[in-house]
């Protein structure tokens, strides 16, 4: 069996038995289903609205929700084996450290992904079950779109898990950075911006500042799926995307990247960590 299908199933089968994937589909779906008839309680009113409001309200939920998830199930990828003395032993085998890494990324990354389609999918079928005259195609694209940006995104961290994982000596450490790195990418990077843009009036060209948007990923899964929806207008720095001079497809392939870049990081770092 290829060591790599070996690697993933193992993480896959500790993250059913850990009950990671049951309390992610749990999470996701039940307050998936939350925002979907709750949303707009604030404002008096209680049901489910209309399908670009209810993905707006899941994107900021997931926005913060999917790195976390992400990053709290992968900081111990590389140093938790180190630190349980196992490392060690699986690189007897006859096993790449590009295999160890990549097994492990496929296993995340199915529970991820499974966590995700179960979570938000049962949200998807309780509006299209419950909501009378439901306007299916809309419903399937928009939920669609958002459950695979959404995975995107979580690999996307994932992968800068591993990159922490590989470049520390304690689980502690790795902990402490990746709530830094959760902390700074949701919630820093966006007042920066705001700071820059009102502090740089007149010093700064406006063209540059949209393209600061791309070195955040949570930026740019909000603009996937905030694009699209007249009624999903953008407030704060996502005003900035709507002068972004990019596609559709450019936002995915720049999230995707991430999710490469941030991988190759990772390997870089494990391949120069003594075993």
């Amino acid at each position: 069996m290829n060591p790599l299908w070996t690697i993933a199933r193992k993480e896959l089968a500790d993250g059913l038995r850990n009950r990671w994937l049951l309390a992610i589909s749990l999470l996701f779906a039940l307050l998936a289903v939350g925002i979907a008839w709750f949303g707009a309680a604030a404002a008096g009113q209680v049901g489910f609205t209309s399908i670009p409001a209810t993905v707006a309200s899941l994107t900021s939920l997931a926005t913060f929700l999917m790195p976390l998830i992400a990053l709290l199930l992968a900081y111990d990828a590389i140093v938790g084996e180190e630190e349980g003395g196992t490392l060690m032993l699986l690189l007897t085998y006859p096993l790449s450290r590009g295999q160890l890494l990549l097994g492990k990324f496929v296993g995340h990354g199915l529970i991820l992904a499974l966590a995700t389609l179960l979570g938000f999918g049962a949200a998807a079928l309780a509006i299209a079950a419950l909501v009378p005259d439901i306007e299916l195609p809309l419903l399937l694209w928009a939920f669609g779109r958002f459950m695979l940006s959404s995975t995107l995104l979580g690999w996307a961290f994932l992968a800068m898990a591993y990159a922490l994982s590989s470049r520390v000596g304690e689980k502690s450490t790795a902990a402490g950075l990746a709530l830094g790195l959760w902390f700074f990418f949701v919630l820093v990077f966006d007042l920066a911006l705001l700071a820059i843009l009102v502090l740089g009036q007149g010093r700064l060209s406006p063209e540059l500042l949209p393209w600061l948007l791309l070195f955040n990923p949570t930026d740019i899964y909000r603009l996937i799926n905030l694009s699209g929806f007249e009624a999903s207008a953008g407030t704060g720095v996502m005003n900035l995307g709507q002068d972004l001079p990019v596609s559709g497809a450019a936002l995915w392939l720049a999230l995707a990247l991430w999710t490469l870049a941030a991988l190759a990081l990772a390997y870089w770092l494990f391949r120069r960590r003594p075993a």
